[in-house]
């Protein structure tokens, strides 16, 4: 199950480092085709994770779990062959269906094996951190692929893992016992088209400016999805999305929460690594290694933070993650063009740390307060708005950031970058704080 979680993070930071040689043998030099390359797999995997969730309580999550797998290696050698830059996304995108199968069951069949509430948060933070590991061994790993073999290799390398993989879980996972629950199509649908028109419209407005007709239309349209999906799902018997599991207060507060995370994080690994490459002229391989202060804490950090919050809760530690990422950022408001690497690498280790401590502390919030039957769907949701938030974050502080052709504007962007996701944090910290003080009292 860990492995799951850790290849679908690994093809997010394994791609990132090698975005700038994407770029040069697909014949794609526009930031915004490279933003899609990243988006397309997380819109993907956002969109359908609710609808993965859902078939695995209705079918069996080894079921699901195994068919993601083998959706995502299949997915990977088309990505790994493809000639250009739409074939590419395409493949991207039939990726993260596959990783939208597999993920929420990882963690359903986890917290079901676990029903003591400590050992549960305790085994949720072994399973962050072993998905942490993807973070550091994706850009490391990454470089060493693009300079030693060519950047399809990022992809070739999923193939025979995957298959040994699949060929474990089929002898070591049991059957779990399915519930009836029907997929609600029209949601799925309203809900993907609804992310995927806020992505086009960010990332548009960043290459035409946000005047351009193609943005107010998809901006227009993804408010028209988003009204017909919430109108949708009040309807439906059975929906994608069941509003009243928002009316579950640490639910409510962990999605927001987990999406506001990923925003910051997945915007800002794509600058650091269009900086190193492009403004510090640095190797795939020295910007993969580079990335590693930012990575290291997420491997370190979570399984302890899971211990803590089992024991106190998980409001205490995702207040002390969110004031590090707040200070993570703050810390970015001095880098120049030829900042001694110190200022970068300061800054990395302490959003690394603020993440670490938010990521098991998030889901444990969000586990602990799921009903019964309603792990898979539960655990969709919080991994929904982690992904979404992600896709957002890369498409916005890309946008804000602008050409890193250009770099005295794109180091001036990257604090313009900066200063938007500390507000958001700050955001999120207050909205913590105030629940975890209402539901004190």
């Amino acid at each position: 199950m860990c492995a799951g979680i850790f290849f679908v993070l690994l093809d997010v930071t394994i791609v990132n480092v090698a975005l700038p040689a994407i770029g040069r043998g697909t014949g794609a030099p526009h930031l915004a085709d490279l933003q899609w390359v990243v988006d397309a797999y997380q819109l993907t995997l956002a969109g359908l994770l609710l609808a993965g969730g859902t078939l695995g309580d209705r079918y069996g999550h080894k079921r699901i779990v195994t068919a993601g797998f083998v959706v995502f290696g299949l997915a990977s050698a088309a990505c790994a062959l493809s000639p250009g830059i739409g074939p590419l996304v395409a493949a991207r995108v039939v990726q993260g269906i596959g990783a939208a199968l597999l993920l929420p069951g990882t963690l359903a069949v986890i917290t079901r094996l676990y029903a003591d509430r400590e050992e549960q948060a305790r085994a949720i933070g072994v399973w962050a951190a072993i998905g942490s590991l993807a973070l550091p061994a994706g850009p490391v790993l990454g470089g060493l692929l693009v300079e030693l073999a060519g950047w399809p290799w990022v992809f070739w390398i999923n193939v025979p893992v995957i298959a040994a993989v699949v060929a474990v879980i089929l002898r070591t996972v049991e059957d779990d016992e399915p519930a009836p629950r029907r997929l609600d199509v029209p949601g799925v649908v309203l809900g993907t088209a609804m992310l995927a028109l806020v992505t086009f419209a960010v990332i548009e407005a960043g290459r035409v400016g946000p005047g351009s007709w193609m943005v107010i239309v998809a901006a227009v349209a993804a408010l028209a999805a988003g009204v017909a999906f919430v109108i949708v799902e009040h309807r439906r018997e059975e929906p994608v999305l069941p509003l009243p599991l928002l009316r579950r207060r640490p639910i409510a507060v962990s999605t927001a929460v987990a999406a506001t995370m990923n925003f910051g994080i997945n915007g800002v690994m794509l600058l650091f690594t269009l900086y190193l490459q492009t403004v510090r002229d640095r190797t795939p391989v020295e910007a993969g290694l580079s990335l590693l202060p930012l990575f290291l804490p997420l491997v370190l950090l979570p399984a302890q933070a899971g211990k803590v919050a089992g024991r106190r809760g998980p409001a205490p530690v995702m207040l002390a993650g969110l004031a590090l990422l707040v200070v993570g950022f703050a810390l970015l408001l001095p880098l120049r063009e030829d900042s001694a690497f110190v200022t970068l690498f300061a800054a990395m280790a302490v959003i690394g740390a603020g993440a670490a401590l938010l990521t098991p502390s998030v889901v444990s919030l969000a586990m602990g307060a799921a009903p019964d039957g309603r792990e898979g769907l539960t655990s969709a949701l919080n991994n929904t708005a982690r992904q979404a938030g992600g896709a957002v974050g890369v498409a916005a502080l890309g946008a804000i950031a602008g050409d890193p052709a250009r770099p005295p504007a794109f180091v001036s962007g990257i604090h313009h970058a900066a200063v938007v996701a500390a507000v958001a944090y700050c955001c999120a910290a207050v909205l913590t704080f105030t629940t975890s003080r209402m539901s004190a009292s």
